[in-house]
């Protein structure tokens, strides 16, 4: 059976993520606060934002710019969106 983590991003009980995202105390911190759902979301809003503004990944303020877009997407704040992305319909 799964782990599961309180989501900050859904307020719930969900599946856990089997191992910290990132180097650190910022991927422990995630592994015991975003769910695997958000962190895969996130994966796919990440990756919009670095094609769609051409985003350097050796440039540190790029890197910095992402954590940030980060943090506000799982506190479900506003987050920049990748010009003329239109979500999916479910």
């Amino acid at each position: 059976m799964s782990q599961t983590v309180f989501c900050r991003k859904y307020q719930q009980e969900l599946e856990a993520l089997p191992f910290p995202p990132l180097p650190g105390e910022k991927g422990q911190e995630i592994q015991r606060t975003v769910s695997k759902q958000a962190w895969e979301e996130w994966q796919a809003q990440q990756t919009r934002l670095i094609n769609e503004k051409h985003l350097n990944l050796l440039d540190p303020q790029t890197r910095e710019y992402l954590m940030e877009q980060m943090e506000r997407f799982f506190d479900n704040r506003e987050t920049d969106q990748a010009e003329g992305y239109v979500p999916p319909s479910r």
